[in-house]
């Protein structure tokens, strides 16, 4: 399994917005995303560097994992 990149909100935001994923709100620096048809949301800080933890829990919540987010990343 591959290392969790460092990387920003905005790019995990945007990495989630390619798998399906889109932009409910914002309340101050956390923006909620939301999949059509799931009742599911995340939430991501948008922050310069994400903390591992923070974004385990967020590939976690979202239903992906490390090689999705790359793949994502990489398009």
């Amino acid at each position: 399994m591959p290392r969790l990149p460092v990387v920003s909100g905005l790019q995990v935001i945007q990495a989630l917005e390619q798998a399906g994923w889109s932009k409910r709100r914002q309340k101050g620096s956390h923006v909620i995303l939301t999949q059509q048809g799931r009742m599911l949301t995340v939430s991501v800080p948008l922050h310069d560097e994400l903390d591992k933890g923070t974004l385990k829990g967020i590939l976690h919540d979202a239903g992906l994992n490390v090689e999705d987010l790359l793949r994502l990343l990489n398009r």
